[in-house]
């Protein structure tokens, strides 16, 4: 996407919603002008700061630990077609189900802070990364993987110079496909058993305290925030793997 293109679709996105505001002219939907001056005044004299921290953390802890287990078990499944048939169907029963709904069972279970929304989210992506990278790893050409044997390579030369490689644009990909869906349940986890977060925080200015340009600040921040992990994952794969954009 050209930065012209992005400036055009922000700049429409703030008419819509100033034309949204004077048409619905009620305290619920401010103008963008008093979420700007809440979102000033909410960085450096509120909690905001502490609050997105606390939810990078999360995203960025999980992001790193399902890439570490998941990408690993998706290649080993897609090289291994006994494991695969074993495995399988207990990914495929696990995959399509909406992991939100385990978010009680993991509060009851981990109790509360940071671990549950760590853990939440790490399913969430640990099942997009492995299902991509095990498709991935088994679509190798057996030709590739012989002749690199050839040559003598053992089994951990083949993973770091073959399997791995050949994976990790599908782990991009799956990061790029998870991350709007790990930061909505990022939001939804924030609501339960914490005092830290920007679910949290949205929560608290919306429903209790009724401050609706803050609210709508740790919107923007909370949107800011997937934005950015969705436009890094995408700015490292056209750096490392621009042969993938050539038409």
């Amino acid at each position: 996407m050209k930065k012209r293109d992005l400036v055009f679709a922000i700049l429409a996105l703030l008419l819509t919603w100033q034309l949204a505001a004077i048409i619905v002219n009620r305290p619920i939907l401010p103008y963008p002008l008093e979420v700007l001056q809440a979102l000033i005044f909410e960085t450096f004299n509120g909690e905001l700061p502490g609050h997105f921290l606390a939810s990078f953390y999360r995203v960025v802890m999980s992001t790193l630990l399902a890439i570490l287990t998941a990408a690993p078990i998706g290649i080993i499944l897609g090289q291994s077609s006994r494991l695969n048939r074993i495995f399988s169907p207990i990914v495929y029963l696990l995959y399509p189900i909406p992991k939100v709904v385990f978010v009680p069972i993991l509060l009851l279970l981990l109790g509360i802070g940071f671990l549950p929304k760590i853990v939440i989210i790490y399913i969430i992506l640990f099942f997009q990364i492995l299902v991509l990278v095990r498709d991935q790893a088994s679509n190798i050409h057996p030709e590739l993987i012989q002749s690199v044997r050839s040559l003598g390579a053992g089994r951990r030369a083949l993973f770091k110079f073959v399997y791995y490689p050949a994976s990790l644009p599908a782990i991009l990909t799956a990061l790029r496909q998870s991350v709007g869906t790990a930061v909505a349940v990022l939001y939804i986890a924030e609501l339960f058993a914490t005092r830290w977060g920007l679910g949290y925080y949205i929560y608290l200015n919306g429903s209790t305290l009724f401050d609706f340009p803050a609210m709508y600040a740790g919107i923007v921040v909370l949107s800011i925030m997937g934005l950015g992990l969705y436009f890094s994952v995408d700015w490292y794969e056209k750096r490392n793997f621009s042969w993938k954009f050539i038409r």
